[in-house]
């Protein structure tokens, strides 16, 4: 259901806020116009390093900089007035330490305006997640397949699907939790584990590939529209305005060719 009109944008807290509530929605835009469409529809808008594979054709995110990010947060910024606005930090630019964390979410923030960050990691950035809070950085985690471990994790899988494996992502998301995050992205959990991690924290979880038993869901906006090329079986296309992107340029194409295009008589001011 759409947000309420009001000029109020969202907050980290009215999210946190949301905990067992109403389903969160939250979708990626990367772009003033893309933004306009979400904004007010979602709750959260995530500028996601994802924009690496859709925007620029990279294989992973891995290398997507910092300055990628607050170019594109600055444009969804421009596009939006009602959606909490959360950043990616993306890959080497906040492992190294508390201060350096701290320093580009610092950067993110201020030359974006957005609401918040995101940040990969469970336990091992606890603290890191910590001393950015502390310091006034909302920060969201994200837990379970963390996309830019790729090269140490080998591939995309589902994880949990056995319960002897479950202890390390629910311990992840309470040390998340526990050092103040104010909310957590789930990414490729079985249900059963997804469930349990939603029961077992205090804010609010958000899925992605991790079923309906957290108290929201994100996709990458181009996957559901059908305009990516390469999807996650897990996704439900929406829509297929790739295809008709695609047919509409045929269809310029062949009338431009044929010399059929609509011409339109134009008067020009030649004044001044």
């Amino acid at each position: 259901m759409p947000l309420q009109p009001t000029t109020k944008r969202l907050t980290s807290v009215d999210i946190a806020s949301m905990k067992g509530g109403t389903p969160i929605v939250a979708l990626t835009a990367y772009h003033t116009q893309t933004a306009r469409l979400v904004d007010g529809l979602a709750e959260i808008i995530l500028v996601g390093d994802s924009l690496g594979m859709v925007m620029h054709g990279f294989e992973t995110t891995v290398p997507v900089t910092l300055e990628m990010m607050i170019l594109q947060g600055q444009a969804v910024m421009r596009g939006s007035a009602r959606s909490l606005v959360v950043v990616d930090m993306p890959f080497g630019s906040y492992e190294e330490s508390h201060e350096q964390a701290f320093r580009n979410a610092a950067r993110i923030l201020k030359e974006t305006h957005c609401g918040a960050i995101k940040l990969e990691g469970g336990a091992h950035m606890a603290a890191t997640i910590e001393f950015m809070v502390r310091r006034g950085v909302p920060v969201m985690a994200h837990i379970g397949m963390t996309p830019q471990s790729i090269n140490t994790l080998g591939s995309f899988k589902a994880l949990g699907r056995e319960e002897a494996s479950w202890k390390r992502f629910v311990d992840d998301a309470r040390a998340v939790a526990e050092a103040g995050a104010f909310s957590v992205v789930v990414e490729a959990v079985a249900e059963p584990l997804a469930a349990k991690i939603t029961d077992e924290i205090a804010i609010p979880t958000i899925g992605i590939g991790a079923s309906a038993a957290c108290d929201g869901q994100i996709l990458v906006l181009e996957d559901m529209l059908g305009l990516s090329a390469r999807v996650p079986k897990f996704v439900k296309k929406y829509g297929a305005i790739g295809d008709q992107i695609r047919q509409a340029i045929e269809d310029y194409a062949t009338e431009v060719r044929a010399r059929t295009f609509p011409a339109k008589e134009h008067t020009y001011d030649m004044k001044g």
